[in-house]
């Protein structure tokens, strides 16, 4: 069965989508990177850190980089863990230990080195590692080979990945859709 490998990062997330085959309907996340141990950086063209709420909202061009990996988008919600205590400024707002989930909207852009993903929104829970990626079309490219759906869910920890097509009431045709490469089907 031919693999369709698609990385997804950002935020110390790297995922692997692989076993979409043709004759699958759900695709198979393996490969699961947390990339810690790599430094990120991220610019925005303003921050709002609500310390007291525990959120950090980046917003206006974010880009956010960690080793080859690229994050883009019109908005970024950093949701992290406080102790109920109050802290300095200097040391208040998101420490990459204390995050809880990110939220990611106005058009979504992931690449990687060799993979891209894009939606218009993205959500990653840190206690569950699930990552869930929205839109009108959530479209996951590699090597030429693209699959396009509306709702992307992958829990992390199992590697399972489920593509939804777009429902009616989006106005969409309804269904996953897939292009498969014939150089790469016989890789």
């Amino acid at each position: 069965m031919k693999r369709i490998a698609t990385a997804l990062s950002g935020f110390g997330l790297s995922v692997l989508l692989a076993g979409a085959a043709m004759a699958q309907s759900e695709p198979r996340m393996t490969g699961l990177k947390l990339s810690g141990d790599e430094p990120i950086q991220i610019e925005s063209d303003r921050l709002e850190v609500r310390d007291a709420e525990g959120i950090a909202i980046f917003t206006g061009n974010v880009n956010v980089v960690q080793g080859p990996t690229l994050l883009k988008s019109g908005r970024m919600t950093v949701y992290y863990a406080t102790d109920g205590a109050a802290e300095p400024a200097a040391t208040a707002g998101p420490d990459a230990s204390r995050i809880e989930r990110l939220e990611v909207d106005e058009n979504v852009y992931v690449k990687t080195e060799t993979q891209v993903a894009t939606a218009d929104k993205a959500s990653f829970d840190m206690k569950t590692e699930i990552l869930v990626m929205t839109g009108k079309e959530v479209v996951l490219s590699d090597d030429g080979n693209v699959l396009v759906g509306c709702k992307l869910t992958v829990q992390m920890a199992s590697g399972h990945a489920l593509l939804d097509g777009c429902g009616q009431s989006e106005g969409a045709t309804g269904r996953v859709k897939m292009l498969l490469q014939p150089k790469s089907q016989s890789q």
